[in-house]
């Protein structure tokens, strides 16, 4: 599959109209881990393999050690200038997105900070992308956080279902989400997707008509499975599965949560390198039909992060 690749800026032009991440490409040249030679595996067990491949994603249990993801769970507080104790100073203005869906869902606009890096560049985070792709050359992409307060009064939104990525495309493409704090009730928000559907698509889009919304499902007769997981465990979900963020319908409880994923590094398409490599440094932003960047450009003011080896090969700036 063709990529369709970079504006001037080094950025996936693709994802103007598309909800899906512009620091990395729409689809990968190569295709996920098939394991077709029997591979062993880094990270995952056997049974988590099985349940990958049927159900199209799966939870990498203590991925991030607790603290670690304590530590940007507590920045982001600071950060959205918002008190964890007091929710009289959770539910501020924000601004609209052009991905109307994502409104009032809380998603915190920093992406190049340190402790994002740190989670990023953790080996255990690695590893498991590593074993998803059957390969470590590997770039991860530039993403936010989240912070999902419980509906209010004028701050609602709804539980979606939808696809970052047209699936009729076949995108070769994975998607990830770490746990800063605990989302083991079902009634705070989170993870939610339809390994159903994932598995009948084929034979459930001949039920569909022709001119269906090839983003957002009809989810009519599914049930979504609503994904629990802990502090440090990290999400990784094939981008063919539908998926959303579900409401959060608790008295006081904030899902926190950071995106993480990561794809084949892309290491010819230097105008794309040197983008990635920039964002690092001068922390911009990508910019996307899901991603307004922050106006306030509050990242500006933090120091540029410090990369490991291993998050110098994530990012781009050292060669695999």
């Amino acid at each position: 599959m063709e990529n369709v690749l970079t504006s001037v800026a080094g950025e996936n032009k693709a994802h103007k109209e598309i909800p899906g991440n512009p620091s990395v490409a729409t689809s990968s040249r190569h295709q996920l881990n098939t394991r077709a030679n029997g591979e062993p595996l880094r990270v995952l067990s056997e049974e988590d393999w099985q349940f990958w491949i049927t159900n199209g994603y799966i939870v990498i249990k203590q991925a991030v050690p607790k603290e670690q993801v304590q530590i940007l769970a507590d920045f982001l507080w600071t950060y959205e200038n918002k008190d964890p104790k007091d929710p009289k100073t959770w539910y501020k203005p924000t601004l609209p997105m052009k991905m109307t869906e994502l409104n009032n869902t809380g998603m915190v606009e920093i992406y190049n900070h340190q402790y994002l890096w740190d989670n990023r560049q953790f080996p255990k985070v690695h590893q498991a992308f590593a074993d998803i792709w059957g390969m470590e050359e590997l770039w991860v992409t530039i993403d936010r956080a989240n912070l999902n307060f419980p509906i209010r009064p004028g701050h609602e939104y709804k539980g979606f279902i939808h696809w970052d990525y047209d699936p009729e495309t076949r995108p070769q493409n994975v998607q990830g989400v770490l746990a800063l704090a605990d989302q083991t009730d079902e009634n705070m928000g989170g993870f939610q997707c339809i390994p159903e559907l994932f598995r009948t698509y084929d034979t459930w889009k001949l039920t569909q008509p022709e001119d269906r919304n090839h983003f957002k499902p009809d989810t009519t007769g599914f049930t979504p499975t609503k994904v629990k997981m802990e502090a440090g465990d990290l999400l990784i979900f094939n981008s063919l599965q539908p998926h959303g963020i579900r409401v959060n319908n608790s008295k006081d409880k904030v899902r926190i949560a950071q995106y993480i994923s990561m794809m084949p590094a892309e290491q010819d398409n230097e105008e794309m390198r040197q983008w990635r490599i920039r964002s690092w440094q001068e922390k911009m932003v990508p910019e996307g039909y899901a991603f307004p960047g922050d106006p306030l450009h509050r990242e500006k003011q933090h120091p540029i992060a410090q990369l490991s080896e291993l998050g110098e090969k994530l990012l781009g700036l050292r060669k695999w």
